[in-house]
């Protein structure tokens, strides 16, 4: 049962409550717990992303050891700005989609 971390940024007071319920709150917004299991693990996660899907607010990332995942990191995120875990080489990259001038017109009508 490896040590498992949430960092939260700009979400509602009821993920500060949830979390804390089942994890130490290290600083404002980070959570740590010593030896989840995998199944609580997962039912966090699974409410966290409930919430957000429903909210649409703030960022979550959880990271926990994982031997059988690349760079024996396991990582899940929910949020902005938008990017995606790839794996290169047996590393865990972040990707992030490059704006264009495009991406910031703002149309008037």
């Amino acid at each position: 049962m490896p040590m498992v971390v949430i960092i939260t940024r700009d979400v509602e007071a009821r993920y500060r409550g949830f979390i804390g319920s089942v994890m130490l709150e290290l600083s404002a917004g980070v959570y740590a717990h010593p030896r989840m299991s995998p199944a609580v693990r997962k039912r966090v996660w699974e409410v966290l992303s409930d919430w957000h899907a429903q909210l649409n607010r703030g960022s979550v990332v959880m990271t926990w050891a994982e031997s059988a995942a690349h760079g024996g990191l396991g990582l899940a995120a929910l949020g902005e700005p938008p990017k995606d875990i790839v794996s290169h080489d047996a590393m865990l990259l972040v990707r992030r989609r490059i704006r264009t001038p495009k991406d910031t017109l703002q149309t008037t009508g």
